[in-house]
C-alpha cells in the first residue's frame, strides 16, 4: 500500500506571505502645519491672527476619526423617504452619522459665518483656509456650508427677513432635525435656480410666483413650478428664482410654513451622481409653496448674484483643496513605496511628476487666497474690480485643472489609487463637479467678457496687479504683453474667450507667486507654464527645476 503523504503544517497554510512595502494611511497629522504653501498664504494675505484656530482645525481634519467620517458619508449615501410609515408627506433625506458629524464640525467651528460676524481684515482668508482643510476630508458636505455662508448678502437685502433668519444662519451650531425652522437655533440655507429648460440661463425659468396679498419686497407669494437641481434638500430654506408680475424675482422658500405645516416643496427624487455623492442633490416641484420676496421685484438675478459669486469662489477653494490633498497623498505614497530598487520619492521621473503636481497647487492656492483678500477689501473699488475678473477667471482655470491633476496623482499611487477603499478614486470622481456647478467653463469665460464690456476699468486694475512684478521674469513680461494684445483685438472675442481667460489666469498665478517671494517656486511655475512646453502632461518639467524643494513643500508630514 502507498504510504499517505503528510500534509503541510496548518501554520504554513495560514501564512502565505508577509505584507510589506504598502503605504500606511495618511492619518493623525495636522493638515495645516504640513502645508507650507497654505501657511505662507494665510500670513501673506492678512489672516495671521487666525492661525491658532486654523491650526486647530487642521489637527481635527487630519485626525483618523474625522477622515473616517468622510469615508462613511460617501459609502452610506443619502436615502430619500417621501412619506413616513403612516403615509404623511415628509420629504426626508436621511444621511449617515458621518455626514452629520462633518456638518457639525464645520458649523460649530463658525467658519461659515466668520466674514459676516467678525468682518475684520483677513476674515475671508481665514475662512478659505479652513475650507481648504475641511474639503480634504469630504467635498460633498461643503455644498450646504457654502450656500449657507453665501446666502447672507441676499437675505440682508430685506430687513424683515434678515431680522428673523440671520441670527440662526450665523449661529455656531448644527441641527439636522426635520422640524420647522422656528424650533431650531441654527439653520442651513440652500439654493434653487436651475430648471430643465434653462440650466445656467435662468432668464428661461418658468416657475411662477403669485402674491398672497401685498406685492413686493418681504411679502408672501405662492410658487408653482420646478427646480431641476436642488442640492442639500434638507436645508431649512432655499433662495429661489421665479417669475412674478414684475419679472424674475428672488424668494426665500422655507421647508416648513410658519404654522408648522409642511410647505409643498416636494422632492421628486435624488440625483444619481458620479461624484459628490455624500451630498444629496434633488429634483423638486413647487406645488403652491410659500416664499417671501427678497430684494426688489424683477431684480432676482442682481439680488442673488453675490450669492452666486461667493459659491463660485468656493468652487475655487474646493478644487484647490482637492488638488492639495491629491498631491499630499501622492507624495506620502512615494515616501513609503519602493520599486525598481529604490523608494519612488528618490526616482527622478517620479520627482518630476510630484513637483509638477505641487506647482499646480501653488498657483491655484496663490490665486484663490489673493481673491480671498480682495473679498476682505471689497469696499475698495480696485479690489472690487479685481474680483469682477478674478472670480470667473479663477473659477474657470482652477476648476478645470482639477480632474487631470487628480488622475495624475492617482497614477502615482498605482493600482490602489483606483480602489474605493482609498481616497483617490473619490477625489477623481469629485474633481469635475466644481467646473460644471455654478456655471461651466463657457459661462465663466463669457461672464468675463461681459465684465470687461460693462466695467472696462476692471481690465486696467487687472494689469495694474500684473504690473507689480514687471521685469521680474522675461517669460512673464512676454506673456503679459501677449495678454494685452489679446485685449486689444476685438475680433471673435467669444470664440477666443477661453484662450483669453487661460492666459489671464496663468499670468496672474505667475505674478502672485513672484510676489510671494519664493523664486524657486515662481521660476519653476513660469518656466513650465509660460515657457516653450505649452500643452503638456504633468511630469514634463524643464531641466533645472529644484524638484526636491517643491516636494518638501508638498509633503504633508513636513512641519
Amino acid at each position: 500500500m502507498n504510504k499517505p503523504q503528510s500534509l503541510p503544517h496548518p501554520d504554513t497554510l495560514a501564512n502565505t506571505h508577509e505584507v510589506f512595502n504598502q503605504t500606511p494611511p495618511l492619518v493623525n497629522y495636522n493638515a495645516y502645519e504640513g502645508d507650507s504653501a497654505l501657511k505662507e498664504a494665510v500670513v501673506r494675505e492678512g489672516a495671521a491672527w487666525a492661525i491658532p484656530q486654523i491650526s486647530a482645525h487642521g489637527a481635527r481634519t487630519g485626525s483618523a476619526e474625522v477622515i473616517e467620517w468622510g469615508y462613511q458619508a460617501n459609502e452610506f449615501q443619502p436615502q430619500f423617504h417621501s412619506h413616513d410609515r403612516l403615509g404623511n408627506r415628509v420629504d426626508l433625506v436621511k444621511y449617515h452619522d458621518g455626514y452629520h458629524n462633518l456638518m457639525a464640525l464645520s458649523l460649530e467651528s463658525g467658519f461659515h459665518a466668520l466674514p459676516w460676524t467678525d468682518p475684520k481684515p483677513g476674515a475671508h482668508v481665514a475662512r478659505a483656509a479652513m475650507g481648504i482643510l475641511q474639503g480634504q476630508v469630504d467635498a460633498g458636505h461643503g455644498c450646504p456650508l457654502t450656500m449657507t455662508f453665501a446666502s447672507v448678502p441676499a437675505i440682508k437685502t430685506t430687513s424683515s427677513l434678515a431680522t428673523e433668519w440671520l441670527p440662526k444662519i450665523l449661529a455656531h451650531g448644527y441641527d439636522p432635525r426635520n422640524v420647522p425652522h422656528m424650533e431650531k437655533t441654527a439653520l442651513t440655507i440652500g439654493m434653487g435656480m436651475t430648471e430643465k429648460q434653462g440650466g445656467s440661463d435662468v432668464r428661461a425659468n418658468t416657475t411662477r410666483a403669485y402674491p398672497l396679498g401685498k406685492e413686493g419686497s418681504g411679502e408672501a407669494y405662492e410658487l408653482i413650478g420646478h427646480k431641476w437641481f436642488t442640492s442639500a434638500p434638507m436645508c431649512d430654506a432655499f433662495l429661489m428664482l421665479a417669475q412674478s408680475n414684475g419679472g424674475l424675482s428672488c424668494f426665500l422658500v422655507p421647508r416648513w410654513k410658519p404654522d408648522g405645516t409642511k410647505n409643498p416643496m416636494q422632492v421628486q427624487r435624488l440625483k444619481n451622481k458620479m461624484g459628490n455623492v455624500s451630498n444629496a442633490s434633488s429634483e423638486i416641484e413647487l406645488r403652491g409653496a410659500l416664499g417671501w420676496m427678497l430684494g426688489e421685484e424683477g431684480r432676482g438675478v442682481p439680488t442673488i448674484i453675490e450669492m452666486v459669486s461667493m459659491t463660485r469662489f468656493d468652487c475655487m477653494v474646493g478644487s484647490t483643496s482637492s488638488m492639495r490633498h491629491a498631491t499630499a497623498q501622492a507624495i506620502h505614497h512615494a515616501n513609503h513605496r519602493s520599486a525598481f530598487g529604490g523608494k519612488l520619492i528618490e526616482q527622478p521621473a517620479m520627482q518630476n511628476v510630484l513637483a509638477d503636481l505641487q506647482l499646480e497647487v501653488e498657483g491655484s492656492l496663490a490665486m484663490t487666497m489673493r481673491m480671498a483678500r480682495a473679498l476682505d477689501n471689497s469696499h475698495d473699488e480696485q479690489e472690487k474690480q479685481l474680483l469682477r475678473l478674478g472670480l470667473p477667471a479663477g473659477k474657470y482655470w482652477i476648476c478645470k485643472r482639477n480632474p487631470n491633476h487628480a488622475y495624475e496623482a492617482m497614477e502615482c499611487i498605482g493600482g490602489n489609487g483606483v480602489m474605493d477603499d482609498f481616497i483617490m478614486a473619490r477625489l477623481y470622481r469629485d474633481a469635475p463637479i466644481n467646473a460644471i456647478w455654478e456655471g461651466s467653463g463657457n459661462v465663466q469665460a463669457l461672464d468675463m467678457l461681459r465684465a470687461m464690456a460693462k466695467q472696462p476699468d476692471a481690465v486696467h486694475v487687472w494689469f495694474a496687479e500684473l504690473e507689480k512684478t514687471a521685469r521680474a521674469h522675461a517669460l512673464l513680461d512676454e506673456s503679459v504683453k501677449k495678454l494685452r494684445n489679446e485685449f486689444n483685438d476685438f475680433g471673435d472675442m467669444q470664440y477666443r474667450a477661453r484662450h483669453i481667460v487661460e492666459l489671464m489666469s496663468l499670468t496672474m498665478q505667475s505674478s502672485l507667486l513672484v510676489q510671494a517671494g519664493n523664486h524657486k517656486v515662481s521660476d519653476a511655475f513660469i518656466e513650465s507654464r509660460l515657457g516653450a512646453h505649452g500643452e503638456r502632461n504633468y511630469g514634463t518639467l524643464p531641466r533645472g527645476i529644484d524638484c526636491q524643494h517643491l516636494i518638501d513643500r508638498g509633503n504633508p508630514l513636513t512641519m
